[in-house]
């Protein structure tokens, strides 16, 4: 039986002979791959797939490449009969459990799911194993591929945690195609149809042999598991706030949440902070707002000037 942990990532590196060969393995498997699996993403993304999922074979003892007859809805079949699909993005950066943010208030680290493939029925896998591939920064107008040279030194594995699926579908929070997300200080719009779900509320590990000991029951018990919120604290404020201004809620219940997530800087807005001047200024042209209304605004955010 499994024994919770708070997820912590455990590092594995990928560098030096015998991750340079793993990656090379991992590219020589998908090159005899001939079926695609729904969303599986392009060969890169595979490749990383792939190779997350030789790298914790190789840890448990198990052999490199996945049974020819394997089901190709999970990746492990472990010997409590668990399933376990293994979902890997890679990325230049490493593995931030946080990070930073406009505010200069600190965001919570998210995973994501393609929502096709957890409401696809045919992809009947237990539990999802969640990982992390640093790679090397890219050139300028190049990719990052696998498997990369021997020199390089920035191949890191991130294994973060587990959850259920049940809990996923229960918790996770779906974005359409087109939503946008913040990631270190940015904002980008999703290609995808995603589903959300944050870093802290996975089960960690505390030994990558910890996979092993999960069973049906540990199964059963994380998709009982009461409501988690997944969502940054920065942005569950944002939407009370706006709730607040449609009449939904009461000011009170964001005073609560600033204190349950111990928020206590000013929330950052989407919106740069000249926009908000420029529109108390029309609003005072037009005789709705005063000078005390802007000095507000300016004791909350600066209006920003251009420099050369």
């Amino acid at each position: 039986m499994y024994k919770y942990s708070l997820p912590k990532p455990i590092i594995f590196p990928l560098y030096g002979a015998e991750g340079f060969e793993l990656r090379k393995k991992a590219v020589e498997f998908v090159e005899k791959l001939k079926v695609r699996g729904i969303e599986a993403g392009n060969k890169d993304e595979q490749t990383y797939g792939i190779l997350a999922q030789m790298v914790i074979r190789n840890m448990l003892g198990l052999p490199l490449e996945p049974p020819e007859n394997q089901d190709i809805g999970f990746d492990l079949l472990l010997p409590s009969k668990v399933k376990v699909d293994i979902k890997c993005r890679g990325g230049s950066l490493p593995f931030q459990e946080l990070y930073d943010g406009s505010g200069e208030i600190k965001r919570e680290a998210k995973h994501n799911f393609f929502a096709r493939q957890i409401w696809d029925e045919r992809l009947n896998t237990d539990i999802y194993l969640m990982v992390h591939l640093e790679t090397p920064k890219p050139k300028r107008g190049q990719k990052t591929a696998l498997p990369g040279t021997l020199r390089q030194r920035k191949w890191k594995l991130y294994i973060c945690g587990w959850v259920s699926k049940g809990r996923v579908k229960k918790e996770g929070v779906y974005l359409p195609r087109g939503s946008i997300t913040e990631q270190g200080g940015k904002w980008f719009a999703y290609r995808g149809e995603e589903i959300e779900f944050y870093n802290q509320h996975l089960n960690g590990f505390t030994d990558i042999k910890d996979v092993l000991k999960i069973d049906k029951k540990d199964v059963k018990k994380d998709e009982s598991k009461s409501m988690n919120l997944h969502l940054t604290s920065v942005d569950a404020i944002r939407i009370a706030m706006d709730m607040v201004g449609q009449g939904v809620l009461e000011k009170d219940v964001v005073q609560f949440l600033k204190e349950k997530l111990g928020i206590k800087s000013k929330i950052p807005t989407i919106m740069h902070s000249n926009q908000y001047h420029h529109l108390l200024k029309w609003l005072k042209d037009n005789h709705k707002v005063t000078n005390a209304e802007i000095k507000k605004l300016s004791d909350i955010m600066q209006e920003v000037a251009f420099s050369l």
